[in-house]
């Protein structure tokens, strides 16, 4: 069975258009599916129209949150809802075209675990277009895995990849990377992005400096979250050898001058590069100290509990 995870935020005018098209193109290619919404405390009535798309289909699921709590969390919670085999995950606001999923389910017949979508053409200004294209190419170069698209709303994935990745913050652009992270199968595939027709975006320049951050955090992540001393001690390694070596050279200066015969090279106590071995001495050392800690953290600590509080459910098990 395949799980449609949908996080909608006030998109209550395209909740009913785009359950309609996702039963048509499941009813067309006979594809067993659930469709879960999830409710990232709208304030329209988008709860209102998922409780009516559950009471005139059974296939329908829905989950409210009691206030917005990011996309992350919303697909985190359809992911631990979700029931099937396979998962989907699409936007509400019916740019992603739901008459692609049967392309998503043949890449992952052929053996792939994650298919990520690919807006060649991308319906959205210049202003949006232009940041993404650097951000992808900048993902890509830091991660190893090349996408065009990293960021594209419709994605499909074999719940392996969901039950091995935790989503929180805003690393749901991220999951191809997690997943690839882990040894899953990752491919992308050219989708129809059509143009906006209800609501706004909910993204502004705040989103590119938060995924930027979320980049790092990605690349701390896949490369170095079981071994955090390996990035940390490394750093500290050469702050703390950049201050041992300042240090010894002002203590040989202090040798130099106070043996005959005399080398006048002023005092050592007013040098600012005693300040600055000091300085890099010390951080060095903290370096090393919190990699210490972030290893004893990975070793004997467990996952965090969920960053969101559920209000209502429908058809949905607590």
């Amino acid at each position: 069975m395949l799980s449609i995870i949908i996080p909608a935020f006030n998109e209550a005018d395209s909740l009913r258009e785009l359950h309609s098209e996702i039963d048509r193109v499941c009813s067309t290619r006979q594809i067993e599916a659930e469709i879960i919404f999830v409710d990232d405390g709208s304030a329209d009535g988008t709860w209102a129209a998922v409780c009516e798309l559950a009471a005139r289909d059974r296939r329908v699921r829905g989950i409210r949150f009691r206030r917005n709590f990011g996309k992350a969390a919303a697909l985190s919670a359809g992911m631990q809802a979700a029931r099937g085999e396979l998962m989907c995950m699409m936007d509400a606001d019916l740019q992603d075209d739901p008459a692609e999923v049967p392309a998503f389910l043949e890449k992952i017949a052929a053996g792939c675990d994650v298919v990520n979508g690919w807006k060649r053409r991308r319906n959205d200004p210049w202003h949006k277009v232009f940041p993404s294209r650097v951000f992808n190419r900048m993902v890509s170069g830091l991660t190893g895995l090349e996408l065009h698209d990293h960021n594209c709303g419709l994605k499909c994935f074999r719940r392996e990849v969901a039950d091995e990745i935790r989503l929180y913050g805003e690393l749901h652009r991220f999951i191809p990377v997690l997943a690839h992270a882990r040894g899953f199968k990752v491919t992308e595939l050219e989708v129809n992005h059509r143009p906006r027709r209800f609501g706004k975006s909910k993204y502004g320049f705040r989103r590119f400096m938060r995924g930027f951050l979320d980049l790092l955090t990605v690349k701390f992540l896949t490369g170095f979250a079981q071994r955090p001393q390996h990035v940390l001690g490394a750093v500290g390694l050469v702050f703390f050898g950049l201050g041992v070596i300042g240090l010894s050279f002002l203590a040989i200066v202090w040798l130099l001058t106070n043996l005959p015969p005399h080398w006048e090279l002023g005092p050592i106590g007013q040098r600012p590069l005693l300040f600055y071995s000091v300085a890099s001495l010390l951080l060095g050392g903290q370096l090393l100290s919190l990699g210490f800690l972030a290893e004893l953290i990975v070793a004997y600590t467990g996952r965090q509990s969920d960053t969101y509080s559920v209000a209502e459910r429908v058809n949905v098990e607590a």
